[in-house]
């Protein structure tokens, strides 16, 4: 299946390309003085350097079919789960404003809005461009089948009670289960990690790998924030 990304990427490969044999032509005028060649050309003839261009893109325009063309399982299962994982988190963020939570907690939901929606829309993309379903996000509560089985995802009843938290109470909360949360986002990726021929791929490495640093880091973030809530104010 062709998309707009395939072309895309494409024609990056031909931009790239050509840039390259602007350096080519550039190079070997500097090295023959900046003097135009004496030698006559004849009109329908192709010159070395643009037959080689051409090669190089040929080469990497099969390279991106291939890639689209093949998909470890394990691949598709991540992209697959992590999209509807990434959606549940979204909704636990975007109870902040109504809960009155506090500037640091919103500050962090935001941060994980802006994040993760990308990734959504990442990994759709990922999914559509090789003709493979994109799951149904919905209301964004990841409720879909089988999505509670998901390493870290909260339950409906967990959900609801974050829903119905109001102020210290939803901070105390949201952090604790985000801390699961992002948990459960860190063993997908490890599950991934750990299966033969699975990220293979550049880009599947690549965004498993920035989805691990990200959510163990804010983990880390999150657990010290939590031991401060829970820590006494001074002088009481």
């Amino acid at each position: 299946m062709r998309t707009h990304h395939t072309t895309h990427v494409t024609r990056t490969i031909r931009v790239a390309l050509f840039g390259l044999l602007a350096v080519v032509q550039a190079c070997a005028s500097a090295g023959s003085g900046g003097r135009p060649s004496e030698t006559p050309t004849r009109p329908n003839a192709v010159r070395p350097d643009a037959a080689r261009v051409a090669e190089l893109e040929a080469i990497y325009r099969a390279r991106a079919d291939a890639a689209l063309e093949g998909a470890h399982e394990a691949d598709i299962r991540f992209m697959t789960h992590m999209i509807p994982h990434h959606a549940q988190a979204l909704v636990m963020a975007g109870f902040a404003p109504d809960a009155g939570a506090s500037p640091s907690i919103r500050t962090l939901c935001a941060r994980i809005i802006n994040a993760q929606t990308d990734e959504i829309a990442v990994m759709s993309r990922w999914l559509s461009d090789r003709g493979l379903p994109v799951p149904d996000t919905g209301d964004m509560r990841g409720h879909g089948e089988g999505a509670m089985l998901m390493a870290g995802m909260l339950t409906r009843e967990q959900l609801a009670e974050l829903e119905a938290a109001r102020g210290p109470d939803f901070d105390r909360l949201f952090l604790r289960y985000m801390i699961q949360h992002h948990q459960g986002a860190v063993t997908m990726v490890r599950e991934l990690f750990a299966t033969d021929g699975a990220a293979q791929d550049d880009f599947i490495f690549k965004l498993a790998s920035d989805i691990h640093v990200d959510q163990a880091t804010e983990i880390a973030r999150m657990e010290l924030m939590l031991e401060a809530l829970a820590a006494p104010e001074p002088g009481g």
